[in-house]
């Protein structure tokens, strides 16, 4: 997808336009340090690009932007649960529609905020009031705020992620560091393991580091540089690629989808509803990543 390329709904400011892809909007940022692109269909980051070098966001070219399925790729948000706890998995406000709540910019960078509250169709899936904004904040770096608030009279329970798909030169190349030895192996069943604090791909992996650094960097000697992820208002995060054979049952991706990207999710993770964190009435949390590059 070229963002450049995509038909102009309207223009928000010298810096903002709202442009269409197929049943989605997107508001795409043209700034002179960056270009960027945010969906309005789940509140989705499809884009980041510092001027000069590559995207630091993944998205397939499978992609379905129907407004009915969730994007591939970018940074999904998954909420009020994370995971196949419930349905449907990864939570609901990835198929919603957000609103634009407010942009700001100047020269360093743009400011975007995207909200949404409870509704009848959300009340059907999770019976709770409560009031969510996504700050997207863009200059140098890339930070993205997930912002819940309990609007309900009575307590409920969370969890979620921000899910990032990153953009690398090549799978087979790349070296992680800071995600801890420490997780819980999904493609064992859920299997406790303890392993090398730097991590080399030879094959798939889905697992839950629950003792994460602040900071996690994937080094990227393909597009030479570092991507540094550093993640707040998490309990542990997530690192996924399906490698070839994961690829080749996932329809939105291409068979080699998999060789430039690479899943480091801030995660609020729990493994069953009950277990995640609990927000009395008036209560917020924020769960946040910083994505940049060196």
């Amino acid at each position: 997808m070229d963002l450049q390329k995509l038909p102009v709904v309207s223009t928000l400011s010298d810096y903002i336009d709202v442009v269409q892809h197929d049943q989605v909007k997107i508001l795409r940022v043209t700034h002179p340090k960056l270009t960027a692109g945010i969906s309005l269909y789940g509140g989705h980051v499809v884009s980041f690009r510092p001027k000069g070098f590559q995207d630091l966001i993944w998205m397939s070219e499978e992609a379905v932007y129907d407004a009915k399925l969730p994007l591939r790729g970018g940074i999904p948000i998954c909420w009020p649960w994370f995971g196949p706890i419930a349905s449907p998995s990864h939570g609901f406000v990835r198929n919603a529609q957000w609103q634009l709540v407010e942009h700001r910019e100047n020269e360093q960078g743009v400011v975007i905020c995207l909200g949404l509250t409870d509704n009848s169709d959300t009340q059907v899936i999770w019976p709770y009031q409560f009031e969510v904004k996504l700050y997207v904040e863009m200059n140098d770096t890339l930070k993205v705020t997930l912002d819940v608030k309990n609007t309900d009279e009575k307590p409920w329970t969370f969890s979620g992620a921000l899910h990032s798909y990153l953009n690398v030169g090549d799978i087979h190349q790349i070296e992680v560091t800071g995600m801890g030895d420490r997780y819980i192996d999904k493609l064992q069943d859920g299997k406790e393991c303890e392993g090398p604090e730097v991590l080399k791909l030879t094959a798939g992996i889905d697992r839950i580091y629950t003792q994460p650094a602040a900071v996690i960097t994937v080094a990227d000697p393909e597009f030479n540089r570092q991507l540094t992820i550093e993640n707040l208002g998490h309990n542990s995060a997530v690192l996924w690629n399906p490698w070839a054979d994961g690829a080749k049952n996932i329809k939105d991706m291409s068979n080699t989808g998999y060789l430039n990207m690479m899943c480091v999710e801030s995660t609020v993770f729990a493994p069953c509803i009950s277990a995640g964190v609990t927000l009395s009435p008036g209560e917020s949390h924020q769960l946040i990543t910083t994505i940049a590059q060196r």
